[in-house]
């Protein structure tokens, strides 16, 4: 048998193992009904391509007539008639672009962001070929091999938004720099050609996205940034990243806060060594560290995520936020999802207003695409286009790209719908009804809480790790919400909440996914649960069965009652061992594991 590659045979490895474990469960619980996994609801699908176009996809957008229109980091725009049958038709449009990060339909014209221009594509004599390429807007460059740039997105009033990632390299490779205007920061683009600088602080800004009239942008782990997240992008605002604050000086910036200032806030250990060379920053255990919200409170521009996106678990490099239309994807309308192009999964996010400030939870919504989703766009027919690209980025999945479907099979998972926050705790909505047994147990739930830091160095551990002890269970009379009140509530905190005991009311099902990490930016003011209106059975510390003593012999005279002797426990089932076959597979997959570029 042979394999083209070390990561086909460490999946093919991972597929074997992963067997061999499921027969031994299922021949020691064979009386167990197993619940349903994602893809039993969410179909992963293929879209037939020419042999002779390889789609490392940069950008997706549906066309009022169905059409999907693609842009690859190739520099080519394709065409494609009939995306979602059996037999899509490719016509290439356009070609000779550079590094295409995203495309857009307006008015009978494509807008391409290359990677040092906006740029206008039209098929003036409709031939179904671009005639002519027109610069909307063009930005420096320095040269720089990191210096991509995202977009377009559309605004609410027909301007564009585009984002310019960040530059390493020089003595301190490992520092995010802006070299030349505009990099680091978001900018809005006018049709005829007006550019104003909207937002800095943003390292990689992959994720551009106008949800509902505002703009969002997701930025993942490196410097400066702890972990992925969501961020709601108002103008003047700083995520965190110093980089562009170099040109807040410049007369048309919308903040003038400098890096001076940012730096005296949070040191960014800029520090050389006795032979005058710089020392990359390192994370210290048991520092005195400062994280993004004590931050904020000296420097108010400074912008929160709505949404956290725990690094490793929803993603390492999260990529296009998106949109759920009403209708589409069942209970989950409205709600928004996440690619991340690393971990080759996306990510779903329900958000809610609280105190005017967005804030909501995660959760992890598909896994198993073939290489890392980057861009996504809905197909009239409801299904989702997923654009994937690997080169030079690294991604799970046995592809370096690719152009798959995500077809939901209209059959309603049973998971959280929703998140939300309460003055003492979170109301948790479910897509069905839960059996109230168990949703009424709290050993069923719990909650933990941490946060990350906010320094120079590249990515943060979870810190300030902390339980939040469950009081007591509310469950609708429908079964379809369940409200926990929660001690310790932490403003700012991302809270793990973590429902592994929950059942469906039908089928005693569990959850697909157990987990949600809401990230709690604000407490809602309101009506607090009284303890009388709670549920706090707790099968986790109901008391055992009393075991009666043997009695005293006696001292007088012998008795000739027969004594109650003490039962011994059952002794516990020691756990299956692995057998050899497992072992030896085991062994070849972590063998030929890599990790992805950083």
């Amino acid at each position: 048998m042979k394999y083209t590659s070390k990561r086909k045979f460490r999946n093919f490895a991972l597929r074997l193992f992963l067997s061999a474990t499921a027969v031994t469960v299922l021949g020691t619980t064979a009386q167990a009904q197993e619940s349903p996994k994602e893809e039993d609801f969410f179909r992963i699908t293929g879209i037939s391509t020419p042999e002779d176009v390889l789609l490392e996809v940069g950008g997706l957008t549906v066309l009022p007539n169905g059409d999907l229109g693609i842009s690859t980091r190739r520099g080519e725009v394709f065409i494609v008639e009939n995306p979602t049958s059996a037999r899509p038709y490719f016509r290439r449009f356009a070609s000779g672009l550079h590094e295409i990060l995203g495309l857009a339909y307006k008015d009978g014209a494509l807008y391409a962001a290359q990677r040092g221009e906006l740029t206008k594509l039209v098929d003036k004599n409709m031939d179904g070929k671009a005639d002519t390429y027109e610069t909307v807007y063009n930005w420096p460059l320095s040269g720089h091999y990191h210096e991509y740039s995202f977009g377009p997105k559309i605004a609410p009033d027909g301007t564009f938004f585009v984002s310019g990632n960040v530059a390493f390299g020089d003595e301190q490779w490992y520092r995010g720099e802006s070299r030349v205007p505009w990099r680091g920061w978001i900018m809005n683009i006018s049709e005829n050609g007006k550019m104003q600088p909207w937002a800095t602080g943003v390292r990689s800004p992959a994720g551009l996205g106008v949800i509902d009239g505002q703009l969002f942008y997701t930025d993942n782990q490196g410097d400066w940034i702890g972990s992925g997240g969501l961020w709601h992008v108002t103008k003047g605002a700083f995520i965190g990243h110093p980089a562009g604050l170099r040109w807040t000086g410049m007369p048309n910036s919308p903040l003038k806060l400098t890096k001076d200032q940012q730096n005296a806030v949070v040191d960014g250990r800029e520090i050389k060594n006795a032979e005058g060379r710089y020392i990359k920053p390192e994370n210290v255990v048991d520092e005195n560290f400062v994280t993004l919200f004590e931050a904020k409170e000296k420097i108010p521009e400074l912008k929160l995520p709505a949404v956290w996106l725990p690094h490793g678990i929803l993603g390492i490099s999260n990529s296009e936020p998106i949109k759920i239309p009403e209708g589409n994807f069942g209970p989950f309308g409205g709600q928004v999802l996440v690619g991340d192009q690393g971990m080759s999964l996306i990510s779903r996010v329900f958000l809610e207003q609280v105190n005017g400030e967005y804030q909501g939870a995660s959760f992890l919504f598909r896994t198993g695409f073939q290489s890392g989703v980057l861009r996504m766009a809905w197909a009239p027919d409801g299904s989702l286009f997923v654009g994937e690209t690997n080169r030079g980025w690294g991604s799970a999945g046995d592809e370096n790209q690719g152009l798959q479907r995500l077809v939901w099979n209209n059959v309603v998972p049973f998971e959280m719908r929703a998140v939300r926050a309460m003055p003492d705790g979170f109301e948790i909505e479910f897509t069905q009804p839960v059996d109230k047994k168990s949703a009424e147990d709290i050993a069923s739930y719990s909650v933990s809480s941490f946060i990350y830091k906010y320094h120079p160095v590249y990515g943060s551990p979870p810190v300030n790790t902390e339980e939040n002890p469950i009081k007591g269970v509310k469950v609708s009379a429908d079964g379809m919400k369940a409200r926990i009140v929660v001690d310790n509530l932490r403003r700012y905190y991302i809270h793990n909440i973590t429902l592994n005991g929950v059942r469906s009311e039908d089928n005693s099902y569990s959850l697909i996914h157990p987990t949600a990490y809401y990230t709690l930016n604000n407490i809602p003011t309101g009506q607090k649960l009284s303890i009388n209106e709670l549920s706090s059975t707790n099968s986790a510390t109901a008391p055992k069965a009393t075991v009666a003593k043997a009695s005293p012999k006696p001292t007088a005279a012998k008795s000739t009652a027969k004594t109650t002797v003490a039962a011994k426990p059952a002794p516990k089932k020691a756990p299956a061992k692995a057998t050899a076959h497992q072992t030896v597979w085991y062994r070849l997959f972590l063998s030929s594991k890599h990790a992805p570029n950083g």
